[in-house]
C-alpha cells in the first residue's frame, strides 16, 4: 500500500472511530442508567443496616419519559430507608413535571436535599471544551425556574427535608440522623458561616433541652469544592455526599479519573466512593456521576447515568 493509500485509509478509521463513539454516547450510553453500590460499617454497633438511595443531577426535561420511569422503579427497587438528593434536578422550565412523575413512588421516604445551580436557572448552550480551563461560570442569558414549587413538592408533597445551608434531625429506619448541607457552592450560593449555629438549633430545638445525641451525621453538598468537604469533617460529618461532576460525563473507558469535574475536586474523586481527611479524620465521601446532561449536551461516554445506593452498617 502506498504512503498515500495508508494515511487514507488511517484517517478513515479514526473517522469511523469517531462516528460510532459519538453515536454510541449520544444514541445509546445515556440511555443505559446503572445502580452504583456501596457498603460502609459506619453506624454505632448494634444499629439496624440503613439503605441510603442517593439521587443527583437528573437536569429532568418533560419529554424525558424512559429517565423517569428508570427513576421511578428505583423506590420498589431499592426499598431505601433515607433519600438524599444533591440537586441540578431540573434541566427544562417545565422540568418539574418530569421529576413528580420520576419521584413520586418515593413519597413519605425521609429524604434531605440542597440546590444545584439548575434548581434556579435553566440550562444553556455552552463550548464543551471549555470545561477544560477550569470551572465553568453562570450563563447571563439562562431562564429562571420556579424553585420554590420544586421545593414545595420535595417538602410537602414527599416530605424531605431543606439543607440549604441549613441543619436538621431526621429519622430513619429507627436511627437518628444529624445533617446539614450547603446550597450551591459553584455558583457561591454556600453559606458554611451558618452551619454551626444551625447544627446547634437542630440539637437544642427547646430552651435548655437537648436532643438525644444522633447516631449518624450527614453532610450534604451539590459541588464538592474542596473547602466546602474539609468544613463538612470539621463539623463532624460520618459521611458526605454530593454531586455536580457528572463523573465527568465523558470519560477514557476504564480510566480511574474524569477528564474534567467543573471543580477542584481531585480527578479520581469525581465519580463514585472514596474518602475525604482533615486533619487526620477519614470519613466517606460519595460523587454520584449522576441521571442526566444538560439538553444541550446529550452526551454519556464512558461514564453511565447512575444513582447510587449505599448499605450503612454497623460498626464492627
Amino acid at each position: 500500500m502506498t504512503p498515500g493509500r495508508t494515511a487514507l485509509a488511517a484517517v478513515s478509521a479514526a473517522g469511523a472511530v469517531a462516528v460510532g463513539a459519538t453515536v454510541w454516547g449520544t444514541c445509546i450510553e445515556r440511555f443505559l442508567f446503572t445502580v452504583r453500590r456501596h457498603e460502609l460499617a459506619i453506624l454505632p454497633a448494634g444499629s439496624p443496616s440503613v439503605t441510603v438511595l442517593h439521587l443527583s443531577d437528573a437536569h429532568m426535561a418533560p419529554w424525558q419519559r424512559r429517565k423517569q420511569e428508570w427513576i421511578a422503579q428505583l423506590a420498589e427497587q431499592t426499598q431505601p430507608d433515607l433519600v438524599i438528593n444533591t440537586g441540578d434536578n431540573l434541566g427544562h422550565v417545565d422540568g418539574l413535571l418530569g421529576i413528580r412523575a420520576a419521584f413520586d413512588p418515593l413519597r413519605g421516604v425521609p429524604g434531605l436535599f440542597v440546590h444545584g445551580s439548575n434548581d434556579v436557572w435553566g440550562p444553556s448552550a455552552r463550548n464543551p471544551l471549555r470545561y477544560f480551563r477550569g470551572p465553568s461560570h453562570g450563563a447571563h442569558s439562562a431562564e429562571r425556574l420556579d424553585t420554590p414549587a420544586m421545593d414545595s413538592y420535595f417538602t410537602d408533597d414527599l416530605g424531605w427535608t431543606n439543607l440549604n445551608n441549613a441543619a436538621a434531625i431526621v429519622d430513619a429506619a429507627g436511627l437518628r440522623i444529624e445533617a446539614f448541607g450547603v446550597s450551591d457552592a459553584h455558583r457561591g450560593w454556600d453559606d458554611l458561616a451558618v452551619l454551626p449555629s444551625a447544627i446547634e438549633a437542630a440539637r437544642h430545638p427547646r430552651p435548655f433541652r437537648s436532643a438525644p445525641e444522633a447516631d449518624l451525621v450527614l453532610g450534604v453538598t451539590h459541588a464538592p469544592y474542596q473547602y466546602v468537604l474539609d468544613r463538612f469533617v470539621e463539623l463532624g460529618a460520618d459521611a458526605i455526599f454530593a454531586g455536580h461532576t457528572h463523573g465527568g460525563q465523558v470519560r477514557i473507558p476504564f480510566s480511574p479519573s474524569a477528564l474534567v469535574a467543573n471543580c477542584d475536586i481531585p480527578l479520581d474523586q469525581a465519580r463514585g466512593l472514596s474518602s475525604w481527611s482533615v486533619d487526620g479524620r477519614r470519613v466517606p465521601l460519595n460523587v454520584s456521576a449522576g441521571l442526566g446532561h444538560s439538553i444541550y449536551a446529550p452526551v454519556r461516554f464512558g461514564c453511565r447515568p447512575e444513582a447510587s445506593v449505599l448499605t450503612l452498617h454497623a460498626r464492627n
